[in-house]
């Protein structure tokens, strides 16, 4: 099996994105899975065609798009995509879109097919804080989840996908009062219990009695 997982660069005046620093740390082997990260833009438009570009070179059997939700005080496993892009900021391309559909031919949204509650469960299993979540936003990762699985429906049959959200980095809270974060190398062992999920599970997710309170 092979997975390839995508990262963030910095956005929104930060210095780091911790999603990408934690798929920096990722093994290249998981539960005898090869894993490929590479780096795509927080860009309306371009980190989707970053993606696809890494999905035809390597051609992966699962692609797990990472980006940063700063406030989130744990690792949320985002559920479904939506067809509709609305920028509270600029993007790194200074791109605002307000009020749009991603894709005019696209469904209104697209479910995760990776197994959201396996991955969940399998982080709670070793102590990370996380959750499933119902709403990625209407900013970029929006855009690259939606976008994503429009692709994998549309041209990459058997492919599975999905989003994960993370909080931010431990440095990026020093000047932030009250807003949660987390080491990001928890953050990347979050990320590798995602990968033995999808690797045990595939696109079956397990019936699992989560608890808590999800986003």
């Amino acid at each position: 099996m092979k997975i390839l997982v995508t990262g963030f660069d910095p956005f929104g005046g930060e210095k780091v994105n911790p999603a990408f620093e934690a798929v920096k740390l990722l093994p290249k082997e998981i539960k005898g899975a090869e894993v490929i990260g590479i780096e795509i833009p927080t860009v309306f438009t371009k980190g989707p065609e970053k993606v696809k570009e890494a999905i035809l070179k390597y051609k992966p059997d699962a692609v797990l798009n990472v980006g940063q939700a700063g406030g989130r005080c744990g690792i949320t496993v985002e559920k479904v995509g939506i067809n509709y892009k609305e920028a509270r900021i600029k993007d790194n391309d200074g791109n605002q879109p307000s009020a749009q559909l991603i894709k005019e031919d696209g469904e209104t949204a697209y479910f995760a097919s990776i197994p959201v509650k396996a991955m969940v469960e399998n982080m709670r299993k070793n102590n990370i804080p996380s959750s499933i979540s119902y709403t990625a936003g209407t900013y970029v990762c929006n855009d690259v989840m939606y976008s994503v699985l429009y692709m994998l429906d549309k041209e990459f049959d058997g492919v599975i996908g999905g989003f994960v959200h993370v909080p931010y980095a431990s440095e990026q809270v020093l000047d932030k009062a009250n807003l949660a974060s987390m080491p990001v190398e928890t953050i990347a062992k979050g990320l590798e219990y995602c990968i033995e999920a999808i690797v045990e599970f595939g696109s079956n997710d397990v019936d699992t009695n989560l608890g808590g309170t999800t986003h």
